[in-house]
């Protein structure tokens, strides 16, 4: 096989570099593991129990400690003299191994880490697979794809002689809601414990639809609390969304993961785009914390208070190049990318990172990395984002090198490879997860950084997830919120996007700053000089099928609308407000208002958040600039935004372009082996924007691969090289093509239209309407 991301072991000792096979063996249910048998294999269990041991020398009991290691020193004498002995071809080496695989697993149990927890939570639950739910990182949350089985349990005495099962809700009924005085007999996802270790979330599906992408109360996923003595089982959430990844935040409050705010992701199936919401800790005054426009997951909150979680990114780029890990504070401020978002290759890191989670005193991360057409499975990652990251593999450690990373190394391996699964920190050497081999039926485990693995717990009948300590935790800093609740944003007025008007509906704006948007971490253009801002919007997609409609030439991409400019400042400093509650993202433009660099991701404000950016792409591990004064747009009040041509909000290629071309061009082009620049239907778009947009544009592909498509890939934008400045329309909008002479709006209009990905659509429905110049407002924001 060949690895693309090649295993680093440089770090690992023996044992991890050769037990990818034959690792710690605690009952008939492992026995699959061993593949064979000779006194090599015995030595190197011995060896890594050795290993295991020195570790735990300083910290462990001695008293139970001292006498494995005593039994470890006789079996390794033992062990010496059998290899010597003339009878060692009919020793029954498997026996032995067997014997110093559970050697090594009672010197493991005497970690203090693993002695210090009595109970240990998880849940079962069927994996969405077979011929429900298609295998993607998207369809296995939804809860028509769900299979009924599992259950929430405590593992009591698990690191024990007689460990005792007990299933939390066995004689649970439910006390509130459409459920009420029935018990929970579905599918189980996603346990959650209050950092006081006394309360439960989950999210629970009754899992009962009768075909595949159907949306009912009564098979969508809703969000459930209960006591950890099975007490108390109320509903938080309920409805035909699906609610799940509950997580309780210091302030009390609970972030959890929803379809409340609408839209589709843009390259496949009917798949609703889930996002993250937040809620009282009794279900009431559910409020919208991420504006992103496609899918989030598995939110956690990290030692400083602050949001982790994946966050997919395909804003002109990759459909598979950037889930990665991502931050921003309870309220959902300053979303930021701290690892991950802009590789160089999709092969040089993990494909997608899931289930992320701060690690107990240390400022890593542990991650599943999994695979985008799979489930959150994989081999485990350890990220580092102190380390300045070089869009490969420079933040990250494989703490699972056995196991490749899914779809990383080839398509056909991802289901071989989704061993390993919901990793719990409890140190950066101790970790309880997820694991199977044949990534199938997983069971619960502790493995260690050095290879070593042991199971604690495993159903033959059905998988095991999510183990997590049963008790208290220390509850991180608590950080107010500083933005004005805005409820679950779906449909506005139509206000919110108008073409003359640009009104708003009535909510306080946010505020953006730019200390200086020349701070950045690539090499502009020489003698650069930015102008302005350009804020456009990116629009949830409001139908389900990709394509459907195509927006233009381009595959997959989004309907945007320009909002409009805001001058930057000489000292490149930029201040003003923005409408909050939308996915935006930012274009410096030159003299000619031509973008210059533009951005291929998302950020979004809330009422009355200010949000302040160091530069543009400014070097994330850098100490902050000390300013020796204030940056000269901070000296007045914020900007408004400046609306600009009409045809540009809401976009529409008719009305921005088509006057131009009929202007200045159509009657030239009327002549015989001329491109026709006329403003007639043919197919689903105009004869001129056929004309233009593949050939003389400039756009992005949003496909699976287009990362590689040269000008219309990569991940980044290249500054000086996009949009206008790049397309070959270019050249053509001047006195050099048969003495063109545009107005300086006409100009405007021909490339602001190329730095909007020439795209002909700016909005999901009525189609056929936009393209007769008509104004089709979005149906969702």
């Amino acid at each position: 096989m060949k690895t693309l991301c090649p295993f680093n072991v440089s770090r690992l000792t023996k044992c991890a570099a050769i037990l990818c096979a034959v690792l710690v063996l605690a009952s008939e249910a492992d026995a699959k593991e061993v593949v064979k048998f000779s006194p090599a294999t015995v030595r190197d269990v011995l060896d890594c129990a050795g290993t295991l041991a020195a570790r735990l020398q300083a910290s462990a009991n001695p008293e139970r400690l001292a006498p494995l290691v005593t039994e470890l020193e006789a079996f390794e004498s033992r062990l010496d003299q059998l290899e010597k002995s003339s009878d060692a071809e009919t020793i029954d080496w498997k026996q032995l191994l067997d014997k110093a695989n559970v050697l090594r697993r009672q010197i493991a149990f005497t970690n203090p880490r693993l002695v210090e927890i009595d109970k240990l939570l998880f849940i079962k639950r069927l994996d969405a697979r077979g011929e429900r739910g298609t295998y993607h990182m998207c369809d296995q949350y939804y809860g028509c794809n769900a299979k009924a089985g599992g259950g929430l349990f405590v593992l009591s005495n698990p690191f024990g002689e007689n460990p005792k099962l007990t299933n939390v809700l066995e004689n649970s009924v439910v006390e509130n809601g459409r459920l009420k005085g029935q018990k929970l007999r579905g599918s189980f996802l996603s346990p959650e414990l209050s950092f006081d270790g006394k309360t439960i979330l989950f999210a629970h599906s009754e899992a009962e639809a009768e075909g595949t992408y159907m949306w009912d109360p009564r098979w969508s996923y809703h969000i459930f609390k209960v006591n950890v003595d099975g007490s108390h089982l109320v509903q938080l959430t309920d409805g035909s969304t699906n609610d799940f990844d509950p997580c309780f935040l210091p302030s009390g409050r609970i972030v959890f993961i929803s379809e409340r705010r609408g839209g589709y992701l843009r390259c496949g199936r009917h798949c609703p785009v889930y996002t993250m919401f937040s809620m009282d800790a009794d279900g009431e005054n559910i409020n919208c914390v991420s504006f992103h426009e496609t899918h989030e997951w598995h939110p956690s909150v990290n030692h400083d208070g602050m949001l982790v979680y994946t966050r997919w990114d395909y804003v002109d780029r990759d459909t598979n190049v950037a889930h990665h890990l991502w931050t921003s504070y309870p309220d959902g401020r300053d979303p930021r990318s701290l690892h991950g978002n802009y590789p160089v290759k999709r092969e040089s890191r993990p494909w997608m990172e899931m289930s992320i989670r701060a690690i107990p005193g240390s400022h890593k991360y542990v991650a599943t990395a999994a695979a985008h057409h799979g489930h959150a499975f994989g081999s485990l990652v350890l990220i580092d984002p102190s380390i300045i990251d070089d869009r490969a593999m420079s933040q990250l450690e494989r703490l699972t090198p056995e196991v490749p990373f899914p779809e990383t190394d080839g398509k056909r391996s991802i289901r071989q490879y989704q061993q390993y699964a919901t990793a719990w920190p409890l140190s950066e050497d101790d970790y309880l997860c997820a694991y199977d081999r044949d990534s199938k039926n997983h069971g619960i485990y502790w493995i260690d950084r050095d290879g070593n693995k042991a199971l604690i717990y495993r159903d033959p009948k059905i998988p095991c997830l999510s183990p997590i300590p049963l008790r208290a935790r220390p509850t991180p800093p608590m950080i107010p919120d500083k933005t004005v609740p805005m409820g679950v944003l779906t449909k506005q007025s139509k206000k919110s996007i108008d073409d003359e008007k640009n009104d708003e509906v009535q909510v306080k704006p946010a505020t953006i700053s730019i200390i200086n948007i020349y701070d950045s971490d690539f090499e502009w253009p020489k003698d650069t000089t930015i102008k302005g801002l350009r804020i456009i919007q990116v629009l949830p997609k409001s139908t389900a099928p990709p394509n459907v409609p195509r927006i233009g030439v381009a595959q997959q991409t989004n309907a945007r609308a320009v909002l409009g400019t805001v001058p930057v400042e000489s000292d490149g400093s930029v201040h003003f407000e923005v409408p909050p509650g939308k996915a935006i993202y930012f274009q410096a433009l030159d003299e000619q208002s031509m973008a210059i660099q533009s951005m291929r991701s998302v950020t979004y404000a809330h009422a009355g958040e200010h949000l302040t950016c160091q530069g543009c792409h400014a070097p994330k591990n850098r100490a902050p600039v000390q300013l020796t004064s204030s940056p000269r747009a901070f000296r007045k009040p914020p900007k408004k935004i400046e609306p600009d041509v009409s045809g540009s909000n809401p976009f529409n290629y008719p009305r921005l372009v088509q006057p131009v071309l009929d202007r200045n061009c159509v009657e030239c082009h009327q002549q015989k082996k001329a491109i026709d620049l006329s403003g007639k239907l043919d197919g689903q778009f105009t004869r001129s924007y056929n004309s233009l947009a593949e050939k003389f544009g400039f756009y992005f592909d949003v496909t699976n691969g287009s990362i590689n498509s040269e000008i219309h890939g990569g991940s980044r934008t290249i500054a000086g090289k996009f949009g206008a400045r790049a397309a070959p329309l270019l050249k053509y909008l001047g006195p050099e093509h048969h003495g063109v002479k545009l107005s300086e709006e006409d100009f405007h209009r021909m490339t602001l239209w190329l730095d909007c990905n020439s795209e002909f659509l700016g909005a999901y429905e009525n189609a056929a309407a936009q393209a007769r110049g008509e104004i089709v407002h979005p149906s969702l924001q």
